[in-house]
C-alpha cells in the first residue's frame, strides 16, 4: 500500500495565528511603552507580513532603540512562548502517520519565526517534513511550493494527495492547480462565492483529519 500525502497549512490551520498575535501585540506596546490605540496597527502590520523589514518599519515609525535584529529575534522569542497546536492535532498528527500516511506542513513566512512555532507546539516532531516558502522563494499557491513540499517529505505530487488550509487563495486554489485534493478550514467564515470549492469544508484542523482517517483505505493505492 503506497503512503499518501496530506500537506497542512500551519498558520490558522495548525495553529491560531491571530489570536497568538493579538496576545503578542499588547505585550509588545506595554513592553515599548507605546499608547493603547497603537496596538491594532502593530497587529495589523506583522498579520499582514512577519518579516525582519515588518520590523525595520515598527523601528523606525516609533523610534525604538532596539535594532531590527533584536526586535525580530524578541518577536520569535515570544511568539514561540505563545503559540500552541491543539493536543487533540497533534494526537491526530501521530494517528495519520500510523495509518499510512505521509504528513508534511507546507507554509509561507519567513523561515526563522515559522520554525519556532513548529518547534514550539512539537508539530516538527509529528511530521514527514516541512517546506518554508523563505527557503526556495516559492510562495503558494505556486504549484512550485506544493512540489518542494512533497519532496520533503519523499513524495511526489503525480502519486496524489491532500491540501488542508484555511486560505481559500492560497491553499485551496493553490492545492487544486498542484494537483491535490483540498479541504478548507474555515474558522466560522463562509466559502467565497464565484470561486471552486474546495472537496470538503470542515470547521477545524482536527475535523480534517478525521474525515481522512475514517477515509483512509479509500484514499491509500495498492
Amino acid at each position: 500500500m503506497q503512503r499518501l500525502l496530506v500537506l497542512f497549512d500551519l498558520d490558522n490551520t495548525l495553529v491560531d495565528r491571530q489570536g497568538t498575535l493579538a496576545d503578542w501585540a499588547a505585550v509588545f506596546t506595554a513592553r515599548h511603552g507605546l499608547k493603547d490605540e497603537e496596538q491594532a496597527h502593530i497587529f495589523g502590520m506583522v498579520a499582514e507580513r512577519a518579516y525582519p523589514s515588518t520590523f525595520d518599519t515598527i523601528r523606525t515609525r516609533y523610534r525604538l532603540s532596539m535594532s531590527t535584529a533584536e526586535l525580530w529575534h524578541a518577536y520569535c522569542t515570544d511568539i514561540a512562548a505563545m503559540v500552541s497546536c491543539p493536543a487533540e492535532v497533534l494526537d491526530g498528527l501521530d494517528e495519520l502517520r500510523a495509518t499510512g500516511w505521509r504528513v508534511g506542513v507546507a507554509t509561507n513566512g519567513a523561515v526563522d519565526i515559522q520554525r519556532a512555532k513548529l518547534r514550539a507546539t512539537g508539530i516538527s516532531e509529528r511530521v514527514d517534513g516541512v517546506f518554508v516558502s523563505e527557503e526556495s522563494d516559492a510562495r503558494k499557491p505556486q504549484t512550485r511550493h506544493f512540489d518542494l513540499a512533497a519532496a520533503r517529505c519523499g513524495r511526489v505530487l503525480g502519486d496524489g494527495g491532500w491540501m488542508i488550509g484555511d486560505n481559500p487563495v492560497t491553499d485551496i486554489c493553490g492545492g487544486r492547480s498542484a494537483g491535490l485534493r483540498t479541504v478548507w478550514i474555515g474558522n466560522g467564515c463562509s466559502w467565497p462565492p464565484d470561486s471552486p470549492g474546495p472537496d470538503h469544508v470542515v470547521p477545524h484542523a482536527r475535523a480534517a483529519i478525521d474525515l481522512l482517517l475514517l477515509h483512509s483505505s479509500d484514499y491509500m493505492r495498492p
